[in-house]
């Protein structure tokens, strides 16, 4: 990583065993780690969760520091998913925010970027406890009634 390059904070498809991050990550990342984004909450969406700034919860999530060689293309890749067109442009479902998370290792606060809840964004329900896979059944573990 060079000056300037952010790790990314993903919080929901984008997580280790989650589709998108077989289709975006994989094979693009140097390391992953679980960390957090305090001072927000996740809300349920159509398929994928929105994360929204404010409050005193926080979203549990994962720091992706991107390969070598790899920092634009997952950029401008993870740009073209999250539908984020620039700073406050009227399409963006997601905002591209840069936000310090914390570490679950340690505990350090590392800046990282972080796609936030748009203006257009609808956010279902608040997802309790802040993460997503929470929501989900274990994988191969029926969900009882």
């Amino acid at each position: 990583m060079t000056a300037g390059e952010l790790p990314f904070f993903v919080y929901g498809t984008l997580r280790p065993g989650e589709p998108n991050h077989a289709l975006f990550l994989r094979g693009r990342t140097a390391a992953e780690e679980p960390a957090r984004l305090p001072g927000a909450v996740l809300h349920d969406g159509p398929g994928y969760p929105y994360a929204v700034r404010g409050g005193t919860g926080h979203v549990a999530g994962d720091l992706v520091h991107a390969a070598p060689g790899a920092y634009g293309g997952l950029l401008a890749s993870l740009d073209l998913l999250e539908e984020y067109h620039g700073p406050g442009h009227p399409r963006n479902l997601y905002e591209r925010r840069r936000c310090d998370v914390v570490r679950v290792r340690d505990g350090a606060p590392v800046p990282a970027w972080v796609y936030v809840a748009a203006a257009r964004a609808v956010p279902g329900p608040r997802i309790p406890g802040g993460d997503w896979l929470s929501r989900r059944p274990l994988r191969g573990v029926p969900r009882t009634p």
